[in-house]
């Protein structure tokens, strides 16, 4: 599961690629809010994929033997066994009830749609739900 979990997990967003219109600035000079909230969303799903990245690599060489398996990656292991999401991942995720395999769709999901925003400036319409802290867009968007 680690090793297909690596292949399919996406790479960190690129704030380089952005559309001009992603950070736009205002007619002062200063960042937009819903520019600003998609750079504090994407700096999550970046460090929440990083955490990921590292600790299936890890997983993956403590199965084999390479390195010692640590109580954090068996509480990871355990956890692929028993269809949930670790708790490293818990720890630095959007809250969710799903199981491992939903949860990690789903993530593929919400980071497509934050790339898009990024990339191809912002969207006609918002997956609210998709936002690690909803709450944040309502204020930007206000």
């Amino acid at each position: 599961m680690a090793q297909a979990f690596a292949k399919i997990l996406p790479k960190n967003i690129d704030n380089e690629l952005a559309h001009p219109d992603t950070y736009k600035l205002d007619a002062q000079g200063k960042p937009l809010s819903l520019g600003t909230f998609c750079k504090q969303e994407v700096e999550r799903f970046n460090y929440l994929l990083s955490t990921m990245r590292t600790s299936l690599t890890m997983l993956d060489k403590a199965i084999e033997g390479t390195v010692v398996m640590s109580l954090e990656l068996e509480v990871m292991f355990n956890a692929f066994l028993d269809g949930k999401c670790p708790p490293l991942w818990v720890q630095w995720a959007y809250p969710s009830l799903k199981p491992l395999n939903s949860w990690f769709s789903d993530l593929i999901e919400r980071v497509t749609c934050m790339r898009n925003w990024v990339e191809k400036g912002p969207p006609l319409t918002y997956w609210v739900p998709g936002f690690f802290f909803p709450q944040g867009f309502k204020t930007a968007a206000l």
